[in-house]
């Protein structure tokens, strides 16, 4: 697909997460008890995550004809043969949402053959909308973005995440525990989208989660990758992230130095 039709696209994905986030707004504090699900234990959703990601659906139809979609909510379910997947999370940080924790986001990506082309994160209750089209460049509110120019681990903010099963808790404490050792600080936001879009505009100088979902970090790692900056698995790896269900993302400088205290932590040394 050449650039400019991305560049279009991309667009086109910026307006719908937008008009997607001024729905999202509205239902602020308006979603009753009895309107939520547990989806898994510590997992929730609520009729605004599927009336979200409908709205988003209607509007990309157009955009690729055919397209295959991968979503959180799993309320497409046409079969097609495209190369071409929207990956979609309709609202990330939905228990932030349903608490009222103003750290939410929406977050859409475009992929051919399982790498993302286009992606688009929107902040919805900052009014922050981070765009990435492959070759393209990274954006924040349409000026361009990149990561930050920090160059050691220990003058760096880092941003992490949590799985919803507690088994896994021993080994991230134990990675948790290292970084916080060898980092300036960490970050737990609640939101994975925003996690990655806050290292691409150069706020936070790298991330790390494990457990995820592609819908959780499709659009994140394009914002990344085309603000300069690095994002791999756990093993180092830059080829099929969004099959990983681990990521390292980073400005690129303190990469190394962030993967080691993974791999030291994960070693038991």
């Amino acid at each position: 697909m050449p650039i400019h039709q991305l560049e279009n696209i991309c667009l086109s994905v910026v307006s719908a997460s937008r008009e997607a986030g001024q729905f999202i707004r509205e239902e602020l504090g308006k979603v009753k008890a009895d309107q939520i699900q547990e989806k898994e234990k510590h997992s929730l959703v609520s009729y605004v995550d599927i009336e979200t990601e409908k709205m988003l659906a209607k509007s990309l139809d157009p955009l690729v004809p055919n397209a295959q979609y991968l979503t959180e909510e799993n309320t497409q379910t046409q079969i097609s043969t495209s190369q071409y997947c929207w990956i979609i999370d309709p609202l990330d940080g939905t228990t932030n949402f349903l608490k009222g924790i103003p750290v939410f986001s929406v977050s859409i990506a475009l992929a051919y053959d399982s790498e993302p082309i286009v992606g688009v994160v929107y902040d919805v209750m900052r009014d922050e909308c981070f765009s990435a089209w492959k070759y393209g460049g990274a954006y924040l509110n349409g000026q361009r973005m990149h990561v930050s120019k920090v160059e050691s681990l220990e003058e760096s903010i880092i941003a992490t995440g949590f799985p919803y099963k507690r088994g896994y808790m021993p080994n991230l404490a134990a990675i948790l525990t290292n970084v916080l050792h060898h980092a300036r600080g960490i970050r737990r936001l609640g939101s994975a989208a925003i996690d990655l879009a806050y290292t691409a505009a150069g706020r936070f100088d790298g991330y790390y989660e494990t457990r995820l979902n592609p819908w959780d970090i499709a659009a994140g790692i394009l914002l990344i990758q085309e603000a300069r900056g690095k994002v791999t698995n756990f093993q180092g790896d830059e080829k099929g992230i969004l099959n990983a269900h681990h990521i390292v993302a980073s400005n690129g400088f303190i990469h190394t130095e962030l993967m080691d205290c993974i791999e030291s932590a994960e070693l038991g040394n």
